[in-house]
């Protein structure tokens, strides 16, 4: 059970409506950090924008996304995010080796190099807050200038969804087994 009660349809303002409607027709759900952040609909409907975009309109492959979220996702022990993105992951081709890895945190041992630099930036901007002179290089040398300021950009913005998940206890879907 999380921090706070399920969103009551009947207590909507017009505008927590508008948005409540809108993930209802694309998600056929209000949960996870939507369900908190809809107590206020402009955060609500510009996160809502914020992760749209960068699930589907950014230079940055959807597979490396979803690699950014995993890691980031279990640096925070954010076990709703983990859950909903690791089959994600799977799906567009994130091998179940580097997956459980990450899951176990190891670092994992990957045979693609975009994937290593996703990795090692999320780790240390996660960590230090920071990114090494060299970790920038490899990273604008593999992605180019548009998908690492994407990179970065979505690193913050799944910051701000791990803690949003954390603070108000956000229940994992489908009763699934939480993180170790």
């Amino acid at each position: 059970m999380g921090r706070l009660p399920d969103i009551d349809e009947n207590k909507l303002s017009s505008a927590q409506r508008r948005i409540y409607d809108q993930i209802m027709a694309a998600r056929g759900h209000v949960r996870g950090p939507f369900g908190v952040w809809l107590r206020n609909a402009e955060l609500c409907e510009n996160t809502l924008k914020l992760q749209e975009m960068f699930a589907s309109r950014v230079k940055l492959e959807r597979r490396l996304v979803q690699l950014m979220i995993l890691v980031a996702a279990r640096l925070a022990t954010a076990h709703y995010a983990w859950f909903i993105h690791e089959p994600h992951a799977l799906n567009l081709g994130i091998s179940p080796e580097v997956v459980e890895a990450i899951r176990e945190r190891r670092t994992p041992n990957f045979t693609r190099e975009d994937e290593r630099v996703v990795y090692d930036i999320t780790m240390e901007l996660n960590t230090t807050r920071s990114l090494s002179e060299q970790n920038y290089q490899r990273g604008m040398g593999i992605l180019g200038e548009q998908a690492m300021v994407e990179l970065v950009s979505a690193i913050g913005f799944y910051v701000m969804v791990a803690m949003t998940l954390n603070a108000f206890a956000v229940p994992i879907p489908g009763g699934k087994e939480r993180l170790a």
